[in-house]
């Protein structure tokens, strides 16, 4: 790759101009309802969603923002009306999911729901403590008009929600904290959220919690009451008892939210970085350059490899077998990751290859970082005979298996059906297990079928400057000096989109809630400790225990294979 090629500088200036597409986009996503709705709540007293999340976050730590763009292309606000994400409150890592009332009064929509679902799978799959900003109208009850003429009614809500009912209490079941913080109105179905949950925060002349709201209260019974008398903050905190604390207003209780999370104790599962995080020899900023606007075009996913991994070290798994899939061990920011990445159409030597580097990864527990570039699987009359459909089910069934962590970005195309194979997404697994991700981030130019609009999307962009890069100009992409490194302190701002040169930074949050992974299941002890594996500046403390996953020996950076510098031929 040759950085002052003219098809290099093309690439670079494609990709800026889908990055400020995707600025564009989260701008509007931020402004929720508009500017009036803004208006009204701060006239009100109230804080707009996002900063009510900026301010029970700890300082200068990040948040990782889950599907910013749910609804993209539908009728329904960008966002979905609701924001979910991965914060660090008073040095816990803890899944973060708060309704936005500027967006038809924080009531539920079809993005909505998907969103909540899936905060719900990552808090049980990470064993991360769940917390709620509620403020919602209940499900989106609007009435539509259908083709003929009639009307309708959404109605699928009352069949899903009973599901997210079940699975905030299966939180508590598995010992996962839940805590809720009611801003506003929680009406109906909406009630059960506080009442589910372990800790319920209300605030004094804004929290509004019952299952029917006085006009229906007057019309089912005849009784005659107001929003306080019926429900109110104060109602639940001295006499019904569902409110556990009560705050006199917003800051108040964003400060209590963030005590009961410091009293938790949290605990985790999983082992933390065994090395200091180190930056790549190669510029991660010329990720930027290396996809082109026309997809057809090859990538040789060595070259990002070489731009996110510590040092642009990688020890190449198979390399001269099956070479349209690419395996190997490497580490990010000192965690041990095994890639698989594709540099073209997947034949059955490469679908083989694929399924034994996962199960070796299986077996040392190590987190699996998928780069997807992929066409499908290769087709015709020789590779029917080969054995593609037998040798591509081993891959399926080795990606559905498998226990470890998956983390999938898309650089590319993603076509076909060995998606399914490649990107370790919701729909390789089955069971709600580790081998879920937490998440899958596209980079701005990637096209993908067969997804959900909802994930196409997900995650923040953290653009990392010219200046925290060492830039490093060779012939190949594999150093062979060693290089001094220390613990990298680079962190993702609050929002957008996940771009090549953010691919190893965003990676970072993740490290807390997937490579420290949660090993339910096979440890049932007490969990690693709840320090932030988001915050690169704090170290995880430990307690002894008997059942903790054996930690592997890496060795000295020079001694061991993992730490092997390659030259690529």
């Amino acid at each position: 790759m040759d950085p002052a090629a003219e098809q290099f500088g093309r690439n670079c200036g494609d990709m800026l101009e889908q990055l400020g597409v995707i600025d564009a986009l989260l701008d509007e996503a931020a402004a929720g309802g508009g500017q009036k709705a803004m208006d009204r709540m701060r006239s009100r007293g109230k804080m707009p969603v996002r900063e009510r999340i900026a301010a029970v976050l700890d300082p200068n730590s990040p948040f990782l923002e889950i599907s910013p763009l749910a609804g993209y292309g539908s009728d329904y606000a960008l966002g979905g009306g609701m924001v979910i994400g991965i914060g660090v409150i008073a040095g816990t890592e803890c899944v973060i999911l708060a309704n936005d009332p500027s967006v038809l009064g924080g009531a539920l929509t079809p993005y909505a729901w998907k969103k909540w679902a899936r905060a719900l799978e990552i808090a049980r799959d990470n064993r991360m403590p769940y917390v709620s900003f509620v403020e919602s109208a209940g499900a989106d009850l609007r009435v539509e008009t259908d083709n003929g003429g009639g009307r309708k009614v959404n109605t699928t809500h009352f069949a899903e929600s009973g599901r997210f009912f079940y699975e905030l209490i299966e939180l508590s079941k598995m010992r996962i904290p839940t805590v809720c913080v009611v801003f506003g109105s929680s009406t109906a179905g909406g009630a059960y959220q506080p009442g589910l949950s372990d800790y319920n925060i209300v605030v004094k002349g804004q929290s509004k919690i019952f299952l029917a709201g006085p006009p229906l209260v007057k019309m089912a019974t005849g009784e005659e009451s107001d929003d306080e008398s019926l429900g109110g903050a104060a109602l639940h905190a001295e006499v019904s008892g569902l409110g556990d604390y009560f705050a006199e207003d917003e800051m108040d209780a964003l400060r209590i939210c963030r005590e009961v999370v410091s009293h938790l104790n949290w605990r985790k599962a999983g082992p933390e970085a065994l090395l200091p995080a180190e930056e790549p020899a190669y510029d991660a900023e010329e990720l930027l350059g290396l996809v082109s606007r026309d997809l057809r075009q090859p990538v040789d996913v060595r070259n990002v490899i070489a731009r996110v991994a510590d040092g642009s070290r990688f020890e190449e798994f198979k390399a001269r077998y099956g070479p349209t899939v690419v395996c190997g061990w490497t580490r990010i920011h000192g965690y041990p990751v095994g890639v698989l990445g594709n540099n073209g159409v997947i034949y059955p030597d490469a679908a083989e290859k694929a399924a034994h580097f996962i199960q070796l990864c299986n077996q040392i527990d190590v987190p699996l970082l998928f780069l997807q570039n992929i066409t499908g699987y290769i087709v015709g009359r020789e590779f029917e005979a080969a054995g593609i459909i037998k040798k591509g089910s081993q891959m399926l069934n080795a990606v559905s298996n498998s226990t470890v962590p998956h983390l999938t970005v898309i650089i590319g195309a993603s076509y076909g059906a060995a998606p399914t194979g490649c990107r370790a997404g919701r729909s390789g697994t089955a069971s709600p297990s580790c081998g879920r991700p937490p998440r899958s981030p596209s980079w701005a130019p990637s096209r993908s079928l067969g997804s959900c609009p909802w994930s196409a999307g997900a995650g923040p962009r953290a653009r990392a400057s010219s200046s925290t890069r060492r830039k490093t100009r060779r012939s190949s992409p594999w150093s062979r000096r060693s290089r001094n490194g220390g613990p990298s302190r680079s962190q993702p701002p609050a929002r957008s989109v996940t771009t090549g040169s953010s691919t190893r930074t965003t990676r970072a949050p993740c490290s807390g809630c997937a490579c420290r992974w949660c090993a339910t299941g096979r440890s049932p002890g007490p969990r690693a400790t709840g320090c932030s594996g988001c915050d690169v500046h704090q170290s995880a403390r430990r307690q002894p225990r008997r059942d903790r996953p054996a930690r592997h020996a890496h060795g000295a950076p020079d001694g061991h294979p993992l730490h092997r510098r390659l030259h690529r031929q």
